[in-house]
């Protein structure tokens, strides 16, 4: 049953899948990306080294993917640049590459007919997404002239870098996360028995090192989490907000108050970035949580700004805002340029919309290891939070932890 199981390819968990849209490293900026993201429905683009828009490109170039981006990246990027209008604006008119997160590769390729088990392996030795071809080549003399039409040489952002999807010969690409593979395996969920049924306690899967769980302070400033949430994009995790009040001992335990997510930040726009630069931990869960943030913790932003000088983040939030009551922006200013939305957040999927919660997702050291996997799957995320009787935290579950049990658990069967 478990041979069958991983005879799998990856193949099998790309029916239905869409291709991926990407922009191009030699082309596209931190201007192309925002709009390119503000115009998907995903909260992720990747981006590729190859550009077949330019007609000297040679088709024979090789087409890889060099990572992954989301609005959280653009946020903590943009949160370095508050000293004025100049420094925001050629933080804007910057490569997309300096978004693309340089320890380590997020995304590995991989030919069709992988096997299940060997695209597990990947992913416990750090893939987040696995990169996989699609076999179709019609109509793409059509695609290509369809693009060609929505190319209007007259406006900064190129439309065909937000809406690429075919590479040379034909190709497109979909990609397989983490999630894929475990709905996939709970679908044979009994070939691992009993370790379904069993609490993650005594499975050994908590992760509970301070080198693994990112977490700060309800009280401290927003500012110093942009490390952590960097290091929690890397890591498909999040941020935990705590606070230090379940006990008075030295290392006393931590309060599990909520979760700063990169999936949180994905769902809103660069002014968030203006947020991040001013409010504390916890006011900035409540400003990214939900549909948009509450007008206090705007005007709030807005003073903190004005008192700190921050004249190159005021600009972003009154150039956005004005659009929504004029059309004639100031070409030369950063949202002049994108053409962006007014609005505080962005158009996202449904299921994107679901993991936009600070509320973080929270279980025991009894559940059993399949409600944690449910848990997890019915929220959108690839983690969940321990935490003890008392609310304080105690680590967390990750779908690559179960990856490595799982892998430990088909190594003792055979």
């Amino acid at each position: 049953m478990a041979s069958t199981l991983l005879s799998h390819e990856v193949s099998d968990l790309c029916i239905g899948k869409p291709p991926l849209r990407c922009l191009s490293v030699a082309t596209a900026t931190v201007a192309d990306a925002i709009t390119a993201l503000k115009s998907s429905d995903e909260p992720f683009l990747t981006v590729w080294s190859c550009n077949h828009d330019d007609e000297k490109t040679d088709g024979n170039d090789k087409c890889e993917c060099l990572g992954k981006i989301c609005m959280a990246d653009v946020i903590c990027y943009l949160s370095k640049f508050d000293n004025n209008v100049l420094s925001l604006s050629s933080a804007f008119d910057a490569s997309v590459s300096v978004l693309i997160p340089k320890s380590r590769s997020l995304v590995v390729h991989v030919h069709s007919s992988c096997k299940l088990i060997e695209a597990i392996d990947l992913i416990i030795q750090g893939a987040q997404n696995l990169i996989v071809p699609i076999q179709t080549r019609s109509s793409i003399t059509k695609r290509r002239q369809q693009q060609k039409l929505l190319i209007n040489r007259n406006v900064v952002v190129s439309l065909s870098a937000t809406t690429a999807t075919t590479h040379k010969n034909g190709l497109q690409f979909c990609w397989i996360t983490q999630e894929d593979i475990i709905r996939f395996l709970l679908d044979s969920i009994s070939v691992f028995s009993p370790l379904p049924s069993l609490p993650i306690s005594d499975l050994g899967v908590i992760n509970s090192t301070q080198h693994t769980i990112l977490a700060v302070d309800y009280y401290s400033s927003a500012a110093s989490a942009v490390s952590a949430v960097s290091r929690a994009i890397l890591d498909n995790v999040s941020v935990a907000v705590v606070d230090k009040g379940c006990d008075q001992e030295e290392d006393s335990r931590m309060a599990l108050i909520g979760e700063i997510s990169p999936m949180t930040l994905a769902c809103c726009d660069e002014t968030a970035a203006a947020a991040v630069a001013t409010l504390s931990a916890g006011d900035l869960m409540t400003y990214i949580d939900g549909s948009g943030p509450p007008e206090s913790l705007v005007g709030v932003v807005r003073n903190r700004l004005e008192d700190k000088g921050m004249v190159g983040l005021i600009s972003l939030i009154d150039s956005l805002s004005s659009f929504s009551g004029s059309s004639s922006d100031d070409e030369s200013s950063p949202a002049g340029r994108m053409r962006t939305s007014s609005s505080y957040g962005r158009s996202v999927s449904s299921a994107a919309r679901m993991a936009r919660k600070s509320v973080a997702i929270v279980c025991n050291r009894k559940s059993s290891l399949m409600a944690v996997m449910i848990q997890a799957i019915a929220h959108r995320v690839s983690y969940v939070w321990v935490v003890d009787e008392d609310g304080c935290l105690i680590g967390m579950v990750t779908f690559v932890d179960i990856f490595k049990l799982f892998r430990e658990f088909l190594d003792g069967d055979n």
